[in-house]
C-alpha cells in the first residue's frame, strides 16, 4: 500500500482496526458514493465519508443554500447562503479532506438522468438523501434496474428511517413502500417540522452503510426497516420480506422503465393546543 506519511496519520483509526487495516483502507480510497441530495441526510453522511476518505464521492442536488438549512444541513455555513449546494457541499469536504474528487451534479434527478448520473462514474454505492417520495421511488427503481446497491432513509419531526438494498439479496424499497402516497397524504419536512439531529442520526447510520458494504464487513441493513423514535430514544430493527409481486424486483416486475411521478403537495393541519 502506498500511503504518503500524511494519510497514514489521517486514516492511523481506520487502519488500527482489524476489519479494515491497509487494504480496507485502500478500497475506502479506491471507492465512489453518489449522494443524492446534500441536505439533512446527505450532508452528514458526505462530511463522514469524505472524512473516511471515500476516494470519489457525487454530490447530486438543484437547490441553494437558504438560512433554514443551516438547522440541521452542517455540510453548509452562513457565508454559503445563495450558493448552489453542490458547490457549497464540495468546498466543505475539499477543505476537509483533500484527498477526495467531489463530482458536482447541479441538476434535477429525473427519469432522463439519473441513470447516466450513476454510470457516470460507476458508483459503487448509493445514498438517498431526498426529502420526497416521486425522488425516492426513482432512485430505488434505478438501482434495482441497473442492480446497484443503495441506502435509503427519510426523517420528520422526531422520527427517522432507514434500510439497505443490495441487488439480489433482499427486498428493495417497493417491496415496503409499494407506491407514492396519494396527494395530501403525507407532509414534507418544510411542513411538518424536523428536529435538526435527525439527519444527523440518520445520515450517519446511510454512511456507515456504505463504509461496511465498501469494506465486506459486519451485517448490513438488508431485509430490515431500522426506526428512531427520538421523542423515546428507541431503535427498532424490523424484519422485512422481498415481495415476490413487486413491480419492479419481483418474480414478473411490470416496471421495465422509469417512471417520474408528480410531487404530492400537502397542506399540514394540526391543532396544537
Amino acid at each position: 500500500m502506498n500511503f504518503s506519511n500524511e494519510q497514514l496519520e489521517r486514516y492511523s483509526r481506520h487502519i488500527i482496526l482489524k476489519e479494515v487495516g491497509a487494504k480496507g483502507q485502500q478500497k475506502i480510497l479506491n471507492s465512489k458514493v453518489l449522494i443524492v441530495g446534500t441536505g439533512g441526510l446527505g450532508a452528514p453522511a458526505a462530511m463522514y465519508l469524505a472524512a473516511a476518505g471515500v476516494g470519489t464521492i457525487g454530490l447530486v442536488d438543484y437547490d441553494k443554500v437558504d438560512l433554514s438549512n443551516l438547522q440541521r444541513q452542517i455540510i453548509h455555513r452562513t457565508k454559503d447562503i445563495g450558493k448552489d449546494k453542490v458547490i457549497s457541499g464540495k468546498e466543505t469536504i475539499n477543505e476537509m479532506n483533500p484527498d477526495v474528487n467531489v463530482i458536482t451534479y447541479h441538476e434535477w434527478i429525473s427519469s432522463k438522468n439519473i441513470i447516466d448520473i450513476i454510470n457516470d462514474k460507476d458508483y459503487d454505492f448509493i445514498i438517498d438523501g431526498t426529502d420526497n417520495f416521486p425522488a425516492k421511488f426513482l432512485i430505488n427503481d434505478a438501482c434495482v434496474l441497473i442492480k446497484k446497491p443503495f441506502s435509503h432513509a427519510g426523517i420528520i419531526r422526531f422520527e427517522g428511517q432507514t434500510m439497505t438494498y443490495v441487488p439480489g439479496e433482499g427486498p428493495c424499497y417497493r417491496c415496503v413502500f409499494q407506491d407514492p402516497p396519494p396527494k395530501d397524504a403525507v407532509p414534507t419536512c418544510r411542513q411538518a417540522g424536523v428536529l435538526g439531529v435527525m439527519g444527523g442520526i440518520i445520515g450517519t447510520i446511510q454512511a456507515t452503510e456504505a463504509l461496511k458494504y465498501i469494506l465486506g464487513v459486519g451485517e448490513l441493513l438488508t431485509g430490515y426497516l431500522l426506526t428512531f423514535d427520538a421523542l423515546k430514544m428507541e431503535f427498532r430493527k424490523i424484519k422485512i420480506s422481498k415481495r415476490k409481486s413487486c413491480q419492479v424486483c419481483g418474480i414478473h416486475p411490470s416496471i421495465k422503465e422509469l417512471i417520474d411521478y408528480e410531487q404530492p403537495q400537502c397542506d399540514l393541519k394540526e391543532d396544537h393546543k
